[in-house]
């Protein structure tokens, strides 16, 4: 018995496709998002950045007198700090790639529940009052993003 493979035309693969521009409004708050958090945790993704980031940080806590502690870092924490880093370069990396916006969605979430812990260790353990610079825009952007999503979906309906 002859077996025949039926072959047709098929679109090519292209191995590295083009990023495209967003197609609304939303898909182009996810990418700016993205775009945002690459410049501010660039510098925590990679070992020697991160701890003079940390050092900046610092710094900026004292220049400012601004109340609460800053710890020291030792490298097992710097570790953990790259990690988290590593780990948000990739996720912003897919969100602009691809600004879909069930990923505009749960960055949303994962957004307010940052801002959450930063919250919650400010108040509670004293922390240095510098997080103020990270939980607004970290809050502004997981409103804006929540917003978005709930708005996009009454669009659709």
């Amino acid at each position: 018995m002859k077996t025949t493979t039926n072959r047709t035309l098929a679109t090519p693969v292209v191995a590295n496709p083009p990023i495209e521009a967003p197609s609304s409004p939303y898909s182009r708050i996810v990418r700016a998002s993205a775009i945002y958090d690459v410049l501010v945790t660039f510098p925590f993704a990679l070992p020697g950045l991160a701890a003079w980031n940390i050092s900046q940080i610092i710094a900026l806590h004292d220049s400012l007198a601004l109340t609460g502690s800053t710890p020291h870092f030792a490298p097992f924490h710097l570790f953990f700090v790259n990690l988290m880093g590593s780990i948000v370069m990739i996720w912003s990396a897919l969100r602009i790639y691809k600004p879909e916006p069930l990923f505009g969605l749960f960055d949303g979430i994962a957004r307010m529940l940052f801002s959450s812990w930063m919250l919650y260790y400010l108040l509670v353990h004293n922390v240095s009052g510098v997080l103020w610079f990270f939980i607004v825009p970290e809050s502004i952007w997981g409103v804006v993003q929540l917003y978005g999503y709930r708005a996009g979906r009454r669009e659709a309906i």
